[in-house]
C-alpha cells in the first residue's frame, strides 16, 4: 500500500519479479509524461470552456468526459500495459469534463477557476519540494493514515451519491457555513498528501526497475490525484465565495 490512490498499488511491480528491462522506468521519464498528459487535459478543457463561453450546450462534453474518462481510468488501472496508449486518451476525456465544470463556476464566481488551478500547482510543487527534501517522510503510519481517511472521504461522497436519488443531503457536506468549510479543507488537505504519496509510488517504481510503459502508469495516476485536488479546492473556493 504505497498509495491511497486505487490506481497506484506497489502490488502492481510484484508481477514484475524483478526481472531486468532493457528499457526502464525513471523519474525524469515519469515527469515528462505526466506533462504531456497536462498538456493535452488543458487543451481539451479549454474546447469545452471555450463552447461554454460561446453559448453552446457543454452537458453532453461533460458527461462523455466523466463516463469515458472513467471506463479509460478502470482499464488502465487493472491493464497497466494499456497505459501509454490510454493516458493520453483518458486526460483528454478528463479535460472535457474540467472545462466544462470549470466554465460554469467561473461564470458564478469570477477569476475563481485562475485560483483553483494556481493553488493546484502550488500545492503539488510544495509538496514535490518537500518530498524531495524529506521534509515530509513517508512512513507506514503516514500511509495508513491518509489511505483510511481517503477511503472514508469516498465512502461519504458515494453515501451522498446514493442518498441523492431520494433527495437526502448529508449534513453540512455541501453547506456554505463554517463546518461545511471547514469539511471542504479537510478533504482538501487529504487530497493534497495523497500527491505525497504519488510520488512515493513513482520513487518506488523506479527503484524497482520496472519496464518503461510504467512511467505512463505512474503519470496517470498523478493525474487522478491532481484532477480530484483541483475539484475540491474549486468547491471550497466556491463554498468561501457563497459565505
Amino acid at each position: 500500500m504505497r498509495s491511497a490512490n486505487p490506481a497506484l498499488k506497489s502490488s502492481t511491480f510484484n508481477k514484475f519479479g524483478g526481472t531486468s528491462f532493457s528499457k526502464q522506468m525513471t523519474l525524469s521519464g515519469t515527469v515528462y509524461k505526466t506533462f504531456i498528459l497536462l498538456v493535452i487535459l488543458m487543451a481539451s478543457s479549454f474546447y469545452t470552456w471555450h463552447q461554454y463561453n460561446l453559448g453552446e450546450p457543454v452537458g453532453h462534453l461533460i458527461m462523455i468526459g466523466v463516463i469515458g474518462g472513467l471506463i479509460s481510468a478502470l482499464i488502465i488501472a487493472f491493464v497497466p500495459k494499456t497505459a501509454p496508449l490510454l493516458a493520453p486518451v483518458y486526460a483528454a476525456l478528463e479535460g472535457l469534463a474540467v472545462g466544462g465544470i470549470s466554465a460554469n463556476f467561473e461564470s458564478q464566481f469570477n477569476g475563481i477557476t485562475m485560483q483553483a488551478a494556481a493553488l493546484t500547482f502550488g500545492t503539488l510543487f510544495a509538496l514535490l519540494l518537500a518530498y524531495m527534501l524529506r521534509i515530509i517522510k513517508v512512513t507506514h503510519n503516514f500511509r495508513l493514515i491518509v489511505f483510511s481517511a481517503t477511503a472514508g472521504i469516498m465512502l461519504v461522497y458515494l453515501t451522498s451519491f446514493i442518498l441523492g436519488f431520494f433527495g437526502i443531503d448529508i449534513p453540512y457536506l455541501h453547506s456554505s457555513g463554517p463546518i461545511g468549510i471547514g469539511i471542504s479543507l479537510f478533504i482538501v488537505v487529504i487530497a493534497a498528501l495523497n500527491l505525497v504519496l504519488d510520488f512515493d509510488f513513482i520513487e518506488y517504481g523506479a527503484s524497482q526497475r520496472v519496464p518503461k510503459y510504467m512511467e505512463w502508469y505512474g503519470a496517470f495516476g498523478l493525474m487522478v490525484t491532481l484532477v480530484w485536488l483541483y475539484f475540491e479546492i474549486l468547491h471550497l473556493l466556491a463554498k468561501i465565495r457563497r459565505n
